[in-house]
């Protein structure tokens, strides 16, 4: 027990909870309280508790697991933090004049990877987009990407010809959550033409899906000129 209650915010009961693990009055593998007693101890509700436990759980700091308890983590995991600026961002974060193209835009029946991944009805065409990003007037990433029109409501009229795709959904289509996955590629000879570079050159992909609730929003792959680095912090 503390010597004074902590303020009943969950805040505040995170840091404490946090306070005890790091001073290791609950050490890694130990069972915490469940969460009517720590209410209970706290003076505040069981859902104000819940949240502060949940927030440490999803920071790798706490083992949660249906009908099994709450155990501090026995080895927690850091989390890594990730930026995914705008790409005129990106570029304009070198020094660089930002220039966009749009190659190409159509309504179309995606690929059956594409079509499960926007979880869309059968039969239905989605709206794909390829487009080149540049730096400085040199290629700097190409932009293929398919949305799901029912998920970005004014995505078939929005004008993306001078106004990006990644653009038009952070201002018009927000997400609650998104998946990343980052791979090496080959550049094919189509890729290779439009990025400026050899076919076979390696090139730093960043495969991206985002969903407003459960409904899929989009899938992109990004594909970056030769040289192009992601940084991140944990």
């Amino acid at each position: 027990m503390t010597d004074t209650p902590p303020p009943r915010t969950w805040q505040a009961i995170r840091a404490e909870v946090l306070a005890r693990i790091r001073h290791r009055r609950w050490p890694p593998g130990t069972m915490i309280p469940n969460e009517a007693d720590l209410a209970l101890e706290f003076g505040c509700a069981r859902a104000t508790v819940n949240r502060a436990l949940r927030d440490l759980a999803e920071s790798g700091v706490l083992d949660r697991r249906r009908k099994a308890g709450t155990r501090v983590a026995e080895a927690p995991v850091r989390r890594a933090v990730l930026s995914i600026p705008l790409i005129r961002d990106e570029v304009a974060a070198l020094g660089q004049p930002y220039g966009y193209a749009l190659l190409s835009r159509a309504l179309e029946s995606p690929p059956a990877p594409v079509h499960a991944s926007l979880a869309l009805p059968p039969d239905t065409d989605a709206l794909h987009i390829r487009a080149l990003h540049l730096a400085g007037g040199t290629p700097f990433a190409l932009e293929d990407r398919w949305i799901n029109p029912a998920a970005a409501p004014g995505a078939l009229e929005a004008d993306m010809t001078t106004l990006s795709a990644n653009e038009w959904l952070v201002r018009h289509a927000p997400f609650t959550e998104g998946r990343l996955s980052f791979s090496a590629i080959a550049a094919d000879a189509a890729t290779a033409a439009q990025l400026g570079c050899a076919p076979g050159t390696a090139l730093f992909r960043l495969d991206r899906s985002t969903l407003d609730g459960t409904r899929p929003v989009t899938v992109a792959q990004i594909s970056y000129r030769p040289g192009y680095r992601l940084d991140m912090v944990i």
